[in-house]
């Protein structure tokens, strides 16, 4: 039976209606795929606080979480992932990658010109028919 795997992410806008995104490193699990930055929930962890420890560790930053816009299970080839994403807000800092190999800022109707993880798409299909 595979693991399941229960992670957040944070779709974090900018007041130009652009999206952040990161690209996952070579020796990250899931490698070259961009994604909302996150990662897994601890336990006695809300989404929530989860997310804003991952982007305090992984980005140097910190931001408010907002309202969930997606939640997502995908069957990898190895393990199966959760995934809850949450429009997000900086408060603090600018967003540096310190384990990604890549990030950006896209707006919304660019989103899929990314090779994103499988696990983001819905999210990022949900968000570019907001507009």
């Amino acid at each position: 039976m595979k693991k399941t795997v229960h992670v957040v992410g944070a779709i974090i806008e900018n007041d130009k209606k652009e999206i952040f995104c990161a690209l996952r490193s070579p020796n990250m699990t899931l490698a070259n795929y961009w994604e909302f930055p996150g990662g897994k929930i601890e336990e006695n962890e809300t989404p929530q606080q989860a997310l804003a420890r991952e982007i305090e560790e992984e980005f140097n930053c910190e931001i408010a979480v907002g309202e969930k816009v997606e939640d997502t299970t995908y069957e990898y080839e190895k393990f199966i992932v959760r995934l809850e994403t949450y429009m997000s807000i900086i408060l603090n800092g600018v967003p540096t990658a310190l384990e990604h190999a890549d990030t950006k800022w896209v707006p919304r109707d660019q989103l899929l010109s990314l090779d994103f993880a499988p696990a983001d798409i819905p999210a990022i299909e949900k968000l570019v028919a907001e507009k």
